[in-house]
């Protein structure tokens, strides 16, 4: 038969049943707008937690105190000595020995209630020296940041994160003002540009004080040989070409000033390597809400395969006339599998258009607070969604059709 005659009389059957089929064809629809949105979603995500992280700059390496499973410094997990020491970070720095290093940028995290005023909110307290501000990317956006004299005189200044900045003055001008950590009064010197919110927006919830001041007021771990420990150091490198070099530089300088001749008692990861671990969790992520999405589609199909069985009963008489007049086989068999591929195709269509509209609305929106949801819509996703609709189309379609062809002519011309 001809196809151009095959699709106008799958048309007109189709058209013949306006709302059963569109009630068919809206399972499909429904199926392939949710994995397109869903995935859009998804995929959002994904790209929004790279970016936060990548805004951080690539060409960092983040040491921090703990034994390695494997030789050189370069896996494991963190442990809880305290091994590393103020004066490791600024070995670092060192040109002879450590000469891919471009800047160094110790830390000492604390917890802490902080207010102001009647305005009370519970942080984190952050100990920096002034390099903190280039390493870690993080821009002032009022004031200044905490310079070597603060350091040599333990003064007790702050620098805060705008959601802080928020929490305690609203919209006054922090700068100037006192604020008072674990019951100690600081002084605001100023404040961070926002970093947004999401899972690496924290560091707007952060309050950053000198290094020393952060040791001897807010904590004090001392190592066992009495030095001022710290939680980690942020190494940064001129570029990401000089990344394993550096990695190498570093681990030897602490090998050295450890006297370490087994295992380290220090971690060395970089910031490919936290991109590309959560990139493995965010693809699970993502393909866990296209599966959930595709169960839709799986019904969708389940629809179609229902709605041609009844339109196989209702037509056998139709079936019958047209084996009597000479339809094949074939006919009959390839009539309403393309019956069945168009309502899904159709479906499929529709639902690419409808999951794209979503997408486009859902970006932007808020999704946590302030935090604003970002989507990605995929062409290779919707072609994707498309075909998968064809093929569920096809599959379901195959039972009823080989129904209708298996009909004897006599039988269906006799059929009530």
């Amino acid at each position: 038969m001809n196809p151009i005659v095959t699709f106008r009389i799958s048309l007109a059957s189709l058209g013949a049943n306006k709302l059963r089929s569109g009630l068919t064809l809206l399972g499909i629809v429904i199926g392939v707008s949710a994995v397109i949105s869903l995935m859009a979603i998804g995929q959002g995500v994904q790209q929004s937690i790279t970016s936060r992280i990548e805004s951080l700059g690539t060409n960092l390496l983040f040491v921090q105190p703990g034994e390695s499973v494997q030789q050189g410094g370069l896996g494991g997990g963190a442990g809880s000595a305290s091994t590393l020491t103020l004066e490791d970070a600024y070995a670092l720095e060192d040109p002879v020995f450590a000469p891919a290093v471009k800047a160094v940028a110790p830390e000492i995290r604390a917890n802490g209630q902080v207010t102001a005023g009647r305005n009370n909110t519970f942080a984190q307290v952050i100990g920096v020296t002034p390099e903190y501000t280039e390493v870690r990317n993080a821009p002032i956006e009022g004031g200044e940041f905490i310079s070597q004299g603060h350091l040599n005189n333990y003064s007790q200044v702050a620098v805060l994160g705008s959601t802080i900045k928020e929490t305690l003055f609203a919209n006054r001008d922090p700068v100037g003002q006192p604020i008072r950590i674990n019951g100690r009064q600081f002084e605001v010197i100023g404040t961070l540009e926002s970093k947004g919110g999401g899972f690496f927006g924290s560091q707007d919830n952060q309050i950053l004080v000198p290094i020393t001041t952060a040791y001897y007021r807010v904590s004090s771990q001392r190592t066992t040989h009495g030095e001022v420990s710290v939680d980690s150091i942020n190494v940064q490198m001129p570029d990401i070409g000089v990344m394993d070099e550096g990695m190498m530089q570093v681990a030897t300088v602490l090998r050295l000033r450890h006297h370490i001749t087994g295992e380290d008692d220090f971690i060395i990861t970089n910031q490919q390597d936290t991109i590309e671990t959560l990139q493995e969790t965010t693809n699970t992520f993502v393909v866990f809400l296209g599966a959930i999405a595709g169960i839709s589609l799986l019904v969708g199909g389940i629809g179609i395969m229902n709605i041609m069985l009844v339109s196989v009963t209702e037509r056998t008489r139709e079936i019958g006339i047209r084996k009597a007049m000479g339809a094949k086989r074939r006919d009959i068999l390839v009539q309403f599998m393309s019956e069945a591929t168009l309502l899904s195709l159709g479906g499929g269509a529709f639902g690419v258009l409808l999951g794209a509209t979503i997408a486009q609305l859902l970006n932007g929106r808020p999704l946590l607070g302030n935090s604003p949801m970002e989507t990605s819509f995929s062409w290779d996703i919707a072609l994707l969604a498309l075909g998968v609709s064809a093929a569920i189309g096809l599959f379901f379609g195959i039972y009823p059709a080989m129904r209708a062809a298996s009909l004897h002519p006599i039988e269906a011309l006799r059929y009530e």
